[in-house]
């Protein structure tokens, strides 16, 4: 089974004022966090950026290291940004992540491929139902056509999406946590607060 990993970082923050994923957390920008944390275990890392000036700035910071793609559509959402990923993946299998949860768990990414064979999805969900669609792994195909046609109907959640899909699996984070005893994996960067709470975490 071949893997692919979709980073979405297109996103502007404006409780930072600047793009989330260059946010630097103890020196280094977010988003490399999450590249560092999933290049071994995906054959290929895709990176979805809204814009070609946000290419252009990450491919300096990449190099050649990974594939940097811009939105197919000015929309600014992580449907489109999912669409732009799954019409470029060369995996049969695509996990989508967003740039901003610096503790993303190699080993839970693992179990997620691992659990996917035959599904349309792998998604964590939390005891009151809240699921996390941006760090679920995919089969490539399906989630490619459902997205095409979520878009085609004028919709952009990726709920959307995952309910065009067939075969759904729901892993609860009470089996994540055996991995990931305090669930850092999903700790996203979306305020200043945070991001001094991930530096107490690194540290």
């Amino acid at each position: 089974m071949r893997k692919t990993a979709i980073i979405l970082a297109g996103g502007a923050s404006e409780r930072f004022g600047q793009e989330k994923s260059f946010i630097r957390l103890a020196g280094k920008p977010l988003l490399l966090y999450v590249f560092e944390n999933v290049r071994d275990v995906a054959e290929e890392v895709i990176i979805v950026v809204s814009s070609a000036h946000q290419r252009e700035s990450y491919t300096q910071l990449f190099q050649n290291e990974t594939k940097i793609l811009v939105d197919i559509e000015n929309l600014r959402n992580p449907l489109i940004g999912a669409l732009t990923g799954f019409m470029n993946a060369g995996g049969d299998y695509s996990i989508l992540l967003p740039c901003d949860t610096p503790f993303v768990s190699k080993e839970v990414v693992k179990l997620l491929f691992e659990i996917s064979l035959n599904m349309d999805a792998v998604i964590p969900r939390w005891p009151n139902g809240y699921i996390e669609p941006l760090q679920a792994v995919y089969r490539t195909s399906s989630a490619l056509t459902a997205a095409k046609t979520a878009i085609e109907k004028g919709e952009s959640r990726l709920q959307s999406m995952i309910s065009r899909l067939k075969r759904v699996r729901y892993i609860s984070t009470m089996v994540v946590k055996e991995i990931d005893p305090h669930l850092t994996t999903f700790f996203n960067v979306n305020t200043p607060v945070d991001l001094k709470k991930a530096e107490k975490l690194i540290t």
